[in-house]
């Protein structure tokens, strides 16, 4: 039985959703540097809220990552919000993102979201991610993670959607966080479906509650050791970042 339409943010837009009673919004954030749990600023990266590029409203987040050839630790440049989703939930998750113009396509990694929870106690694992969204050349990447934290399975999904530099992009994905083979995962790129899957195992096999980061993560540089190419500093820019829950199982296009 549907409910009233309720307004809920899942990413680069408001949708009106026809939903059923057990639904709610997470949180939402217009490219403010306010309101997150955390920021996560490693090495010389920067965070910052900026008005010169947006992408609908007044401000946007701007996150920027530099090279350095004798630094060994990681490239987080990211906002954070906390408590996003648990195993058993099912939700909307989506922000709208921006390359800067002259950004230089490699075959490296360059993350730009990801789900993560902190599984140092379990003597396997520290910061986990299950799902991940990035770039590896200028195709669109995401991920799910099964089995247990001692014993991860990785499964991939690439070549999605082509990523153009100083252009806004929305990204949604909509998951059921299970860990036994019934839960599903979907991703939509500018309003066009390109990624469905059911009957999926789409996190590992433990309840603690996972984080949502967006912003720059330039993995590709640490675990590789090196730096592709020539562009030692670069720079991304996100706006209508939104999550919800709902048990709903439906497209955004049919609401």
């Amino acid at each position: 039985m549907k409910t009233k339409n309720l307004r809920i943010v899942v990413g680069a837009s408001l949708l009106a959703f026809g939903l059923v009673a057990e639904a709610a919004v997470i949180f939402h954030n217009t490219g403010t540097v306010s309101g997150w749990s955390s920021i996560n600023r490693e090495h010389n990266g920067s965070v910052n809220e900026v008005t010169n590029v947006t992408y609908e409203g007044p401000t946007a987040i701007k996150v920027t990552q530099i090279y350095d050839p004798s630094y060994t630790g990681r490239y987080h440049s990211e906002v954070v919000k906390n408590n996003v989703y648990r195993r058993g939930d099912t939700g909307f998750y989506g922000f709208a993102f921006r390359l800067q113009a002259d950004w230089q396509f490699q075959p490296q990694s360059y993350n730009i979201a990801q789900f993560i929870a902190d599984f140092s106690d379990t003597g396997c694992d520290d910061y986990m991610p299950s799902s991940m969204v990035w770039l590896s050349g200028n195709q669109l990447f995401t991920r799910v993670k099964q089995g247990t934290v001692c014993n991860q399975k990785t499964v991939t999904f690439g070549n999605l959607a082509t990523v153009k530099a100083g252009e806004w992009h929305k990204v949604v994905i909509q998951a059921k966080w299970a860990s036994d083979g019934t839960g599903f995962y979907k991703l939509w790129f500018d309003g066009t479906k390109v990624l469905e899957q059911y009957n999926l195992s789409t996190t590992v096999a433990d309840d603690r509650y996972f984080q949502f980061r967006v912003g720059l993560y330039a993995n590709g540089w640490h675990d590789s050791g090196y730096m592709q190419g020539s562009q030692g500093t670069r720079s991304l820019w996100f706006d209508e970042i939104g999550a919800g829950t709902t048990f709903a199982d439906a497209d955004p296009a049919q609401w």
